[in-house]
């Protein structure tokens, strides 16, 4: 059986892009990029909001000459299987890709407990859904020493969770990467 993850890149003020959209600031160096490689190589599914599917579809065909960290990252991606919720995208066009018109937190959740390995969650939008729903088992947050003033934040509106730190790890950049279990949600959505 695996977990639900939401694992997310964010200002220390809490957004995932900032008011325009811009999420540059976020871009990992190769000690943060190793890490989220690593963190990332048990992971056999990734679930993906449209626009988190759009930006992370750039990893379907990383060109030869990036990175040897990147192209680890790039192969790791490739394998996995990815469902991709919109209701706007008439196909997908990657590999190992499927595409749901709603999300169904049953469904995800079945999945989940189907599956060998752990699955991720992502896209601010997404995961908020499955947090409100109170399906999400941990969280995974890179906060980057930057505060950005506004945009998209990357935990939702009116769900309460009482977390358990699992682990916690200070880059040499100053970002900082945090675990915690989802220990309870109190859904004030409802």
């Amino acid at each position: 059986m695996g977990r639900l993850i939401y694992s997310a890149i964010a200002s220390l003020d809490g957004f995932t892009e900032d008011a325009s959209g811009d999420f540059q600031w976020a871009a990992p160096d190769e000690e943060l990029m190793a890490h989220v490689t690593a963190q990332d190589a048990p992971i056999g599914t990734y679930l993906y909001g449209r626009r988190m599917y759009e930006t992370m579809r750039y990893w379907e065909h990383e060109p030869p000459e990036s990175e040897p960290l990147d192209r680890a990252w790039a192969a790791q991606w490739r394998q996995a299987t990815k469902v991709v919720y919109s209701r706007t995208l008439d196909a997908v066009d990657t590999g190992n890709t499927r595409l749901e018109r709603s999300f169904d937190a049953d469904a995800v959740r079945a999945l989940v407990t189907a599956a060998p390995t752990d699955v991720t969650i992502g896209g601010p939008e997404l995961a908020g859904a499955a947090l409100a729903a109170g399906i999400v088992d941990e969280l995974q947050l890179y906060a980057h020493p930057v505060v950005i003033g506004g945009g998209k934040p990357w935990l939702p509106a009116g769900v309460g969770l009482q977390l358990e730190l699992l682990e916690h790890r200070r880059f040499g950049s100053g970002a900082l990467f945090l675990r915690y279990r989802v220990a309870s949600t109190r859904n004030r959505r409802e």
